[in-house]
This record gives C-alpha cells, structure tokens and sequence, in this order.
C-alpha cells in the first residue's frame, strides 16, 4: 500500500446510501476549511434519481442522486473516494462493485458486522489494483483542513477544538473510532494538530492496517510525527514492530495498545471491537507495547501517560527547528440550522401554514382532538370522521347518521349525468383515475349537484326573514334567480325523487326541528302550480335539511351556522359523495377495456 496522501482540498467523494446528516456534516467542514467546491459530488440511492438539497454554509445546492455506482462514476470521473453506509448486509458487494470503477482510488465501509470472507475477498481485490480500503466498521478518517469522511471527528465544536480546520504536523492511526476523537483533543492540546487521522476499524481484518497508514504517513512531507493507538487482539501492531525494526520508518512514533485491563479478569473477555479479544499472551496489550517499545516506539508507562509522552516528542521537534508554528485563524461561524435555532430559542419563525382539524405529531394521528385509535375502538363511521374533520365537533349519531344517508344517496345517479359522462368519456381516453375522476368534478357547480349551499342560502334567508313561499318565489322570479333545490329534469310532482322523500321521512322521524324542510316544501308546493317539474331535488332536500341539522342540534352558533353555508360544507358533501360514484364509473370503463369515445355525428346539430 504504502505510497503517500490520501486526500486534499480538492477531493470529492461518492456518498452510497443518503444519509442527510453525515452528508451536511461533511459539507460543513468544507465550509469551515475554506473550500472552494463541496467534498460530496454525488449521492447513489439504488433505485431513486435526482437531487437532494443541502447546505454548503449559508448557500443551498443540490446534489445529484444517482440510481447505480456505475452511473455516478460515469456523472463524476474525479470523484475518487466511495463512502459506503450501507447496512452489513450488501456493504461488501457495493463496494466491490465501487473498487472495480477506474475512477474510485479509496473505499471507506461504515458498517460494522461484515462477513469476514467478505471482508478478505474487498481486501485482496484492493490490494492487487492498488486501492485502499478504510474500515469495515470505521468512523472514517479526516484530513484536517481539507476533506473528512462522514461523521469523523464528532460535532463542529469538537473539530474547531480539535483545530481540525487547519492542518498540523501529526499523522494519527488507530482501530477505535470513538477514541479517536479522545485522541484528536489530546493532540491538539500538546501539539500543532493533526494533519491526517485514520480510523481503520476494529474488526479482525481491517481493510488496511495500522502499519500500512503508519508507513504512509512516513511518505508525507508535512507529516513530522506520528501517533498509534492500538488494541489488544490479533497481529497488526506486530507489522508495525518489524517495519520499525527494519528501519521503514524514519519520524517519530509515539504508540500506546489498550486493553492493559484484561489481565485483571480470570477468563478471557471480548471487548468492544470483534478484534479486541486477545487470543494469548502475544496479543495481550503488555506484549504489543513491550513489542512496540523494543523496536523503537515512544511508549508510555500507561494510557494516563499517553499524552505527556506525545507532549515531549512533539517538543522535541520544534526546539530541533524540524515543526514550524503553525498560523492560527479563525474559522468562519456555520450557520445554525433554523429548526435547531428555534429549538434552542434563538430565534421566532413564523409558520406558514395552520391547521386545527388535525395533528399528526404524537404517536398517532388526531382528528379534532380525537386519537385514531379511539375512533377505531368506539366504532366510529364515516359520518362521524366528517362530524370531526368538517365540523371540528363529534356531532350526534342522528346528525352523522344523516351525514352518510346522503353520501350513499349521492354516490351516483347514473352515467348519464354530465359528470358520470365527463369521467367516462375521460377513462375511455386512457387516462388514469385521478385524471377520470377530476374530469368529473369539475362539472359540479350551479347547474349540476353545486346548489345545495345555493338552496340553504337562499332558504335559510327567506325563512329567517319570514318570506312567504309566494313572497319568496316571486322575487327571486324578478332577480332573473331560480330557485335553488326546485325543479328537476325527469322527476315531477307526481313521480318525486325518491331520495328526497327517503331524506324527510329520516328527518321527520330523528331531527328535533325541521322547520327549515318544512319551509321548502311549502316552496314546492307553491312552484308546483306553477309547473310539474318544479319538485324539490335532492339540492334542495339536502340544503333544507342541513339547516335543521346545524340549528336544531343546538351545537351550533348563528355565525356559525352563516359561515358554514357560506364556505361550501354542504357542496362538499356532494363532492364526496359523488366521488364514489365517479371513482366507480372509471374502474368499470377500465374493467370493460372501453375504446376512445367518439360522440355519433347524429346526435349533433350542424349548422350555420
């Protein structure tokens, strides 16, 4: 492996399988860094193209997402590093497939729990095409002042801490990645800071090993000393032993090999890592450290004394005149996200958008208050769900009972009607159902189904102002104004709409007032010396007997009742229940595999 640098300021990455927030972490240390163009090019989601909008400081851009490895080499040739945080289970073969692209030079593998043989094959293959591969089970690796892999080196404030920002003289290895942010304070105490952190990952067989940044970092001018911590468990350390032995290493090495604890027990113990388990005394902390010491190492006497020793061999160096002082600056501030600034109390934001009919924040959704599981538990039907969106109250049973009489007497009436014909004529087009079922909804208005508000309205006028049915009739006749709920196409005095006659027989029997439909059939019975087809339709039925519901439940306020029929409720309940009836009529021409419609030239009027 050997050769030399890793990263710099201009290297991109490959990020596999989104994770927003190790993405944006990386970001922001591009901004702290002062680079020019974000480390991340690209995002591969399998599956999903696109972009995701993330911050680069204060600006906002979006990364392209790409659906395949290959794709997004091919979008991105100079983007060298694959970081891979796909779960355990397809870790291995997406990074194989990474490896294989001639444009990806190193492989960081977050996941923990990799198949060993898995494991052995990525490291073989890398191996033999000069490629590096960082981790399984990594926390990543960071340049400082340049490019950082993922969530390495923890939060912002741990790396402006750490003078992370910057780079220093110290090139640092180790297996653990929580340590190493232990590590990256203690170096940035008693040294200039890093230049370069690795964490190679604590399974049995790391992708590269401590010896192999070790002899890496020796190849780096600006490195002038190096750190190790290693762990009790497997031979690795022992690399590093014989390369100093052999003189492959010519910058300080100061070294310390956790795990100095476990003669304390009397049975062997499996620490953190899979590979910090020692298999005898050659992989006992005390060996390796012995080891290290013998072939050259700076070792402490212990942990506690870790940092006093890297404090004396980076002394050491700058009274030599080997380590210039670093320049110090301040790194620019990242803008606080405005959901965490809120949260923290920093600053008001207003919202965009109210809602009091329902809540979806807690464990369930709520409907006026009322938790789904509730509506679920006390057997709540349709009306009752309406009663709570709509009207914001859980209305009587006879109020929602009512409410569902009209959906179902409203779901159809037929294909004949301009909107059962719109959304067959639509559905015959090869449109799909949201298409069929809009093309029919939007021929309810005035003229057809949309004049139950117009007949309440109107009723509820006449009635409170205490108009006659003659009275009433006749000045609407003088406005040029039908009369809404009155006449119908087909029906006649002597053959009423059934439905309508279903409605006021339900209202008459369960409705503590009905003086409203009470008012509308004297309306009828006027118009109906006027002509036969003067009945009341089922806007007028429904219109009227709404009033009675709203005024006669007692749950309701005059302004109230004046806003609701302003608003439209009552054309919405057409809506809805036309719906079932359109949504039917689309499934039906599609079941039947209908042809394009095509009106008969017969059925038309040509003329001049």
């Amino acid at each position: 492996m050997a050769t030399g640098q890793l990263f710099s300021r201009t290297t991109q990455a490959l990020f596999y399988n989104y994770k927003q927030l190790p993405i944006q972490r990386m970001l922001d240390f591009d901004f702290l860094c002062g680079r020019e163009t974000p480390s991340v090019a690209g995002i591969i989601n399998p599956g999903s193209e696109g972009f995701q909008k993330l911050f680069f400081g204060q600006e906002e851009i979006a990364i392209p997402v790409h659906g395949s490895i290959e794709a997004a080499c091919a979008a991105h040739p100079t983007a060298d590093v694959f970081i891979n945080f796909a779960s355990f289970r397809s870790a291995a073969a997406s990074s194989m497939s990474a490896l294989k692209q001639p444009t990806i030079r190193v492989v960081a593998i977050i996941a923990e729990g990799v198949p060993e043989s898995d494991t052995k094959h990525l490291i073989a293959y890398a191996r033999s095409n000069n490629k590096v591969v960082i981790g399984p089970a990594t926390v990543g690796g960071i340049q400082a002042g340049a490019f950082r892999i993922g969530d390495t080196a923890g939060t912002i404030d741990n790396i402006i801490a750490c003078k992370l920002y910057r780079p220093g003289s110290i090139g640092f290895v180790s297996k653990s990645g929580g340590m190493s942010n232990e590590l990256y304070n203690t170096i940035a105490r008693v040294t200039d800071g890093i230049y370069e952190g690795i964490a190679i990952g604590g399974d049995v067989f790391p992708g590269s090993t401590l010896s192999d940044h070790v002899l890496r970092f020796n190849n780096i001018p600006q490195i002038k000393m190096i750190v190790v911590l290693g762990e009790l468990g497997g031979q690795d350390e022992y690399s590093l032993v014989e390369a100093l032995k052999q003189g492959k290493v010519n910058k300080p090495v100061v070294a310390w090999v956790s795990g100095t604890c476990a003669r304390l027990f009397k049975s062997e113990v499996q620490f953190g890592h899979a590979g910090a388990k020692s298999g005898g005394e050659l992989e006992s902390a005390q060996a390796k450290n012995q080891a290290l010491k013998d072939a050259g190492a700076v070792v402490p006497t212990s942990f506690e004394a870790f940092e006093a020793s890297i404090k004396e061999a980076f002394d050491k160096l700058f009274e030599a005149g080997k380590i210039e002082s670093v320049k110090e600056f301040t790194p620019p501030p990242i803008p606080e996200d405005l959901n965490t600034a809120i949260k923290s109390g920093k600053v008001r934001a207003p919202t965009h958008i109210i809602s009091t009919i329902s809540d979806d924040r807690g464990e369930e959704p709520c409907y006026a208050g009322v938790p789904m599981s509730s509506i679920v538990e006390q057997g709540y039907g349709v009306g009752d769900v309406i009663s709570l969106l709509w009207f914001k109250r859980s209305l009587p049973r006879y109020c929602t009972k009512f409410i569902e009489i009209c959906i179902m007497l409203c779901a159809d009436h037929g294909p004949c009607v301009s909107g059962a014909h719109n959304t067959i004529v639509t559905a015959r087009a090869g449109k799909d159902l949201v298409s069929s079922l809009v093309s029919g909804l939007l021929t309810i208005g005035p003229r057809f189904g949309g004049a139950i508000d117009d007949a309440a309205r109107y009723f509820k006028d006449a009635y409170d102002r205490g108009l006659t049915p003659y009275e009433f009739v006749e000045s609407m006749k003088k406005k040029g104004i039908r009369v809404p709920g009155i006449g119908h196409r087909i029906k006649r005095g002597d053959n009423r709409d059934k439905r309508v006659e279903l409605l006021q027989e339900f209202a008459r029997t369960n409705f503590p007032s009905v003086k409203y439909m009470e008012y509308a059939v004297q309306v009828e019975t006027y118009t109906l010396t006027k002509a036969n087809n003067l009945v009341m339709n089922v806007d007028g039925a429904i219109g009227s007997l709404f009033l009675d519901l709203l005024a006669g439940s007692g749950m309701f306020t005059k302004p109230e009742i004046d806003e609701i029929v302003e608003i439209g409720y009552l054309n919405g309940l057409f809506v809805l229940a036309r719906s079932i009836g359109l949504i039917g009529h689309t499934f039906d021409q599609k079941r039947l595999k209908q042809p394009l419609y095509r009106h008969p030239w017969e059925d038309v009027l040509y003329t001049k």
